[in-house]
This record gives structure tokens, C-alpha cells and sequence, in this order.
């Protein structure tokens, strides 16, 4: 397998650690985004130039294009662009401020799509590519409390559909990792939790005893970084993969239920064709 130039956003810690050490074991070489590059120091002493350390903050378009096109500058190619930083936020619609929406739109897609901007034209220089989108099982389904994080992913799922239509034509893959619950940092202090309201009280304390059973056992994401290889080494990779064990039956409950809502309302529909 020939050796390949990662991109890897949020790498100081979670799944975008894990993936950048595999690749950098296995002699691959990652340019490799943190907020405060100090995180990344063990890997720069382990691996030497394989590793460009980059700080970056994902949510400052300029800055975006800059380090895309340092890290393109210091290897000559990049072969696999993961977008991987994001968060978490906590709140039922109705306390979310307006500060706290924009916030996590600006990192969980708006960021996303500026790496990803920055990107293409070297990619499609190159004939070649791979933009790995770091989605979520949250990114087709939903669960309250985290209405602002599924619009977030739910936009990146739409856009990424659509970017893998524009740019097969110059060789460029798109795939969307769509992970269900792992032991990351995701819900830690990575996370921000709105204010809660009184009249939601009940409603929280249902909500919080709920989320685990939802999402399953949670996954290893030392394990996951096998996936992700297995996934960036494949001939054809997928539009969509899920990671961990509990999405696929997430996904097939969810579209079995909007399916029979959408045939029982198909009258309806053809009402409204006229």
C-alpha cells in the first residue's frame, strides 16, 4: 500500500488522535490540527517530520486555507482530508441562545466546509483524494437535547451528498464516518450545556437516564482507527459507513418508521401535486 498525506482536524485528543497515530505507525505522514499544538508534542518526538503540527482554530476560514495549503506545501500532496473537529452541545431547542447555535454550527459545519474548500483544488490538481466528513449516527437520526449538534451534522450529511456527485469527476472520494457512542471526550469537557429551564426539569432527568441505553455499549476508539484504515485503503470506499455497533439499528427503526409515515400520508401528497 502506497504511503498516503493525511489532513486531520481536532488531533490533540479522541478519534482524531487515534486515526493520526495509526496512519503515522503504519508510515504514513499527518498533518495533523490542534488549538494548542503542546498536545501534539509526543507524536512530533515520536515521528519526527512524518507529523507537521499545526494550530488551528477550524472556525477561522482564512486560517483554514492557510494551513491546508502549509500542509500541502510541506508534504507536495495530500491524499486524505479528515474533518474531525467538533462538539457537543446540550439543550432543548427552546434554551439554546443564539451564541451557543452559532457556535456549534460555525465548528461542526461551517469548519468542515472550509478545509473542505481549501482542499479541493489540490485534490482535483492531483486527480486524486479522499475527504473523509467525521458525521455522527446523530447526523440521520435525533434525539432531544442535542437538537443544535443534529443540525449541524444532518447540514454536513446534505452538503457531503452533494460534494461527492460534484467532484467524482476528478478522482476525488467523499465518505461520511457516522459514529455511534464512543468513549471519547465528546461529552466531556469538550461538550457546552445550555441553561436549563425549570419547565424542562422533568423532562431532563427522563432525557439524561434514557441517552445510554440509546446509543448502546460505548465504542473503543482505539479500535475504530482499524476502520478507518480499512475505509481510506478501499478501492471504492462508501458515501456513508457507520462506526460501533448500534447505528445500523438506529438507522433501520428510523427510515422503517418515516417510510410508513410517508405512505400513510401519500394521499396527502398527491393532494399537494394538483
Amino acid at each position: 500500500m502506497a504511503q498516503k498525506v493525511w489532513f486531520i482536524t481536532g488531533a490533540s485528543r479522541g478519534f482524531g488522535r487515534e486515526w493520526a497515530t495509526a496512519a503515522l505507525e503504519r508510515g504514513d505522514s499527518v498533518a495533523a490540527t490542534a488549538r494548542d499544538t503542546a498536545t501534539l508534542a509526543e507524536l512530533v518526538d515520536r515521528f519526527g517530520e512524518r507529523i507537521l503540527p499545526l494550530q488551528l482554530d477550524v472556525t477561522d476560514r482564512e486560517a483554514d486555507f492557510a494551513a491546508v495549503t502549509e500542509a500541502f506545501n510541506y508534504f507536495g500532496r495530500l491524499d486524505v482530508v479528515v474533518n474531525n473537529a467538533g462538539y457537543g452541545h446540550f439543550g432543548f431547542v427552546e434554551e439554546l441562545s443564539e451564541a451557543e447555535a452559532r457556535a456549534q454550527l460555525e465548528t461542526n459545519l461551517f469548519g468542515a466546509l472550509w478545509i473542505t474548500q481549501a482542499a479541493l483544488p489540490f485534490l482535483r490538481e492531483q486527480g486524486s483524494g479522499h475527504i473523509i466528513q467525521v458525521s455522527s449516527i446523530g447526523g440521520i437520526s435525533a434525539f432531544p437535547l442535542v437538537g443544535i449538534y443534529h443540525a449541524s451534522k444532518w447540514a454536513l450529511e446534505g452538503l457531503s451528498q452533494a460534494l461527492a456527485q460534484e467532484v467524482g469527476v476528478f478522482g476525488v472520494k467523499v465518505t461520511l464516518v457516522e459514529p455511534g457512542g464512543f468513549s471519547t471526550d465528546w461529552s466531556g469537557s469538550s461538550s457546552s450545556t445550555s441553561e436549563p429551564l425549570e419547565d424542562y426539569a422533568e423532562l431532563h432527568a427522563q432525557v439524561g437516564a434514557a441517552r445510554a441505553a440509546q446509543l448502546g455499549r460505548r465504542g473503543d476508539p482505539a479500535a475504530s482507527a482499524a476502520a478507518m484504515l480499512r475505509v481510506v485503503d478501499a478501492e471504492e470506499p462508501p458515501l456513508r459507513v457507520f462506526f460501533g455497533t448500534a447505528p445500523l439499528g438506529i438507522a433501520k427503526a428510523d427510515y422503517a418508521s418515516r417510510i410508513a409515515t410517508w405512505e400513510k400520508w401519500q394521499d396527502v401528497s398527491e393532494l399537494a401535486q394538483g
